[in-house]
């Protein structure tokens, strides 16, 4: 049997077939690693839209809560309502007579007490903010002298609805609480929780006050109030800690100095569906309107 000579190769060397595998699984694998770092970049991409999107969603979930939340406290009734509306019970006493003796029976019966007093003539005014020459109606509601338009000083922190100025113009500016506290011009402040409170009695209770301090026009679904002190509140919307906006001619938010805890603060609103005003508290970091009253 005759054994075939092989050529020996030197320690290290490939052949031509070798070489071949060789650089094929070189460009195999920096395929790999570029096909893996498009899909790690892909991933991301995905991730932070995805991000993005919850943290818009949540944002757009707490404003439904808080509408929702407002409606029902507009349409719960409580003691205070039925109180401010003027229903009364009292007990009356009815007699029966009959032909040998008068007997007296005593009946729970309901009365009804109108709280339509007439309204005295409003006195209204007008005061000119030195800062910036900007001239502002005002009008005394009981004891107090109120601004009848919402501040449209220009300070830091403050914004046009939609960021639009034409909405300034319209509406006055949204500031956050923070702003709010010291936007007012010298000789007038923001109202505190107890000084709104002081409004609603003032112009007959909290149960009405929302119909008596809305403008005439502006509220979206015949929202309208009468504005029968000349407070003329305008439906502003808001301003949220995103810088997006809303309810605009459905609400009307002004901030109140008093705190309720470090991140938030109490402010009065009205709704375009219900008659009453209200207080609530939320985040200062929202955008309100602002109306001052004379020290």
């Amino acid at each position: 049997m005759i054994r075939r000579k092989t050529k020996e190769r030197p320690f290290g060397a490939t052949d031509e077939r070798e070489n071949v595998i060789l650089s094929e699984a070189c460009r195999s694998g920096a395929e790999g690693d570029r096909i893996k770092r498009s899909r790690r970049i892909s991933i991301c991409m995905l991730l932070t839209a995805f991000l993005s999107a919850c943290t818009d969603y949540a944002a757009k979930m707490e404003d439904d809560f808080e509408e929702w939340k407002a409606s029902r406290e507009f349409s719960e009734p409580t003691e205070e309502n039925l109180s401010s509306s003027g229903a009364t019970l009292s007990s009356s006493s009815v007699t029966v007579q009959s032909s040998s003796s008068e007997t007296s029976v005593s009946s729970s019966s309901e009365k009804a007490e109108s709280s339509s007093s007439k309204v005295p003539e409003p006195t209204e005014g007008s005061m000119t903010d030195a800062r910036d020459g900007q001239t502002y109606r005002t009008v005394v509601v009981g004891s107090q002298i109120w601004m009848a338009q919402n501040l449209n000083y220009e300070a830091e922190n403050s914004f046009c609805y939609n960021d639009d100025p034409a909405n300034c113009a319209t509406y006055g500016r949204l500031y956050t609480w923070a702003a709010a506290t010291t936007a007012c011009p010298s000789g007038w402040h923001l109202p505190s929780k107890e000084e709104f409170e002081t409004l609603f009695t003032a112009v007959g209770g909290i149960g009405t006050a929302g119909e008596k301090l809305k403008s005439t026009n502006g509220w979206n679904s015949s929202g309208n109030g009468t504005d029968a002190y000349v407070f003329s509140a305008l439906p502003a919307g808001y301003r949220n800690y995103n810088g997006g906006y809303g309810y605009e001619g459905n609400y009307a938010y002004f901030w109140s100095s008093t705190e309720y805890n470090s991140d938030r603060a109490y402010y009065m609103y009205l709704y375009y569906r219900y008659d009453r005003a209200d207080l609530n508290n939320y985040d200062k970091g929202y955008g309100y309107s602002v109306r001052c009253l004379k020290d």
